[in-house]
Formats: structure tokens, sequence, C-alpha cells
């Protein structure tokens, strides 16, 4: 079930959130739901220690880059046209 909080951000960190998730077609709450679930997954007792903290930094100063891997049809796909 789904429910609804209200977050406050720097207002440049929520347009750069906006336009990383837009190209990753995902929506920013999602994108946040994710970040929120990596923090609460593990007992982590300090900022430091969280995985994504780097990540998070990346995305609020502009410098993430998300890629995707190509699915086994796509492989397959791209393998077979490049033997034609």
């Amino acid at each position: 079930m789904d429910a609804k909080i209200t977050l406050s951000f720097d207002e440049q960190v929520i347009k750069q959130a906006k336009e990383f998730a837009q190209k990753n077609n995902i929506s920013l709450s999602r994108l946040t739901e994710m970040i929120f679930r990596q923090i609460t997954s593990k007992n982590y007792q300090t900022m430091d220690e969280l995985p994504i903290s780097d990540w998070v930094n990346m995305v609020a100063e502009n410098r993430a880059e998300y890629t995707r891997t190509p699915s086994r049809k796509q492989i397959k796909s791209e393998f077979f046209d490049s033997k034609k």
C-alpha cells in the first residue's frame, strides 16, 4: 500500500533529480522509494556506511550516469544482425 509524505529539498536538487528520473523513465517518487529502500534494507549505523551515499552525491551534483544492461533478447538480436 502506498502512503504519501511531504519532503523539502533544495530547489536545484529537485530539478536535477526530476531530470534524472525522467531520463531513466522512472517517477521521482519511485526513485526516492528506491533510495529509501536501499537505506533501510540493512542495519546501517551511520551515513558513511550507506553504499549509495556517493551515488546520491553524484545525482545531486548532476554527475550520475545510469546505464541499463541490454536484455538477452537484445543481445541475441544484435549478434544475429551483425552476422548478416
